[in-house]
């Protein structure tokens, strides 16, 4: 992602403003109290959920009245892919950024980086933190100090149509050199393509470049393993399911493609995660919701691996009303809520506690989902993290139009992460 000049002096002020913040505030003040130290004010929260959920979220959300009914929850559902941008053009404006944000996992060390972020440790929105499962805990970190509460934990799976599977006569899938060769009988009984392939995002791309044994970079030791060999053959897996016909891409719109495709029944998998169970159960395709079933993602030649992902709950640094954003993070994290988005939701929660409780144990979703977490394979929780994936976009696309081989394109990828990180090798 480029930053101008513009952007580096907005950054350098509101770092400045973010320090401020902090030091005025401290702890678990700076904000908005009555004379009886009872919470008032407004807090503006931005939820960045999908159709599906964002009516229970802001539910959800609005729940914090009735524990504090003199705050005010301003809630603000804003389309995950604009929420980025916004939030980085209303913090770095010093203008209408909102109290506490609902961030992608890989967006927290980089905001946190700008100095958009307050700092949580020490204050009441880390309730209970031991109760927080650990690889739920990586992206809320940010050189050592932690900068948001995990909300939501997920990772992506082999979504599958059970009675076009049944009816093709083939099994789920367990690789993609599986799913490749049940492709012709798929569309020859049942007459839908084998699956819907997300060509559009970089962040499906990362099942095909793990299965491969692969990596976008290693963190620790500062190399770049994109433009190794596992990262050419990930972009050939891709090409030659599009080229024999086993799958069907589309450049742009890709998450209401994939998910209308997959709900019609004109395709017979999707590889998609947790947060679109209720949207794809409300198709015709799934009119008998037990129609869908979920699976481990295809292995590669090499390995079997998804990309753990989520969402974190995040305090602005400039935040007027810091006390009251504080506890709204705390509620919004707790046992109590987190159990609510699993029961309406099927949405995995980050504290151990949660799973625990009789309901979620039974939720269906969550007994695939949960195992699939644990051995999700972590992301690199570094300020660059989420601009890693941009190059991948673009090299993507070439390889899928024609316009690039799969050994120019891992290349090219590798080239452009080692101008965005200066010091990897």
């Amino acid at each position: 992602m480029r930053r101008g000049m513009r952007g580096a002096i907005a950054t350098a002020l509101v770092a400045g403003l973010a320090l401020a913040a902090t030091a005025c505030g401290g702890g678990d003040g700076g904000g908005n109290t009555d004379s009886g130290g009872e919470l008032s004010g407004t807090v503006t929260f931005w939820d960045t959920s999908n159709d599906a959920e964002k009516a229970t979220y802001r539910k959800l959300a609005e729940g914090f009245q009735k524990e504090h009914p003199k705050v005010h929850v301003s809630y603000v559902n804003v389309p995950f892919g604009d929420a980025n941008a916004k939030f980085k053009n209303a913090a770095g404006g010093n203008s209408g950024a909102p109290d506490v944000m609902r961030t992608e996992v890989a967006w927290t060390a980089d905001f946190a980086n700008l100095g958009y972020l307050a700092p949580l440790d020490g204050t009441p929105a880390l309730d209970k933190t031991d109760d927080y499962l650990p690889q739920a805990v990586g992206s809320t970190k940010f050189k050592g100090k932690t900068y948001a509460a995990p909300q939501v934990i997920d990772t992506l799976g082999l979504f599958y149509n059970k009675k076009l599977l049944k009816d093709a006569g083939v099994e789920v899938p367990k690789s993609f050199a599986d799913l490749a060769t049940a492709a012709k009988k798929i569309k020859a009984k049942t007459g839908a393509t084998a699956l819907y392939l997300r060509g559009d995002d970089p962040y499906w791309f990362l099942p095909y470049l793990y299965g491969e044994g692969g990596n976008m970079v290693d963190a620790r030791d500062k190399i770049v393993q994109i433009d190794d060999g596992a990262g050419v053959k990930a972009f050939k897996t891709l090409k030659d399911l599009v080229d024999s016909k086993a799958a069907i891409t589309d450049a742009t719109d890709g998450q209401e493609n994939q998910l209308k495709a997959l709900k019609d029944g004109t395709v017979a998998m999707a590889i998609d995660g947790p947060w679109d169970i209720e949207g794809a159960r409300a198709g015709k395709a799934f009119k008998d919701k037990k129609n869908l079933g979920v699976a481990p993602v295809p292995a590669g030649s090499a390995a079997q691996g998804s990309p753990q992902g989520g969402w974190n709950l995040s305090v602005y640094a400039g935040s007027k009303n810091l006390r009251a954003a504080y506890a709204f993070v705390k509620y919004m994290s707790s046992a109590k809520v987190q159990q609510q988005t699993t029961e309406q939701l099927s949405l995995l929660p980050t504290r151990r506690s949660v799973y625990d409780i009789p309901a979620v144990k039974k939720n269906e979703m969550v007994k695939f989902f949960k195992p699939a977490v644990d051995g999700a394979v972590q992301r690199p929780w570094i300020a660059e993290g989420n601009s890693l994936f941009e190059p991948i976009k673009v090299q993507m696309n070439k390889v899928l139009t024609g316009a690039a081989t799969p050994e120019q394109a891992a290349k090219a990828t590798g080239d452009a992460y080692r101008k965005l990180l200066k010091d990897y090798k």
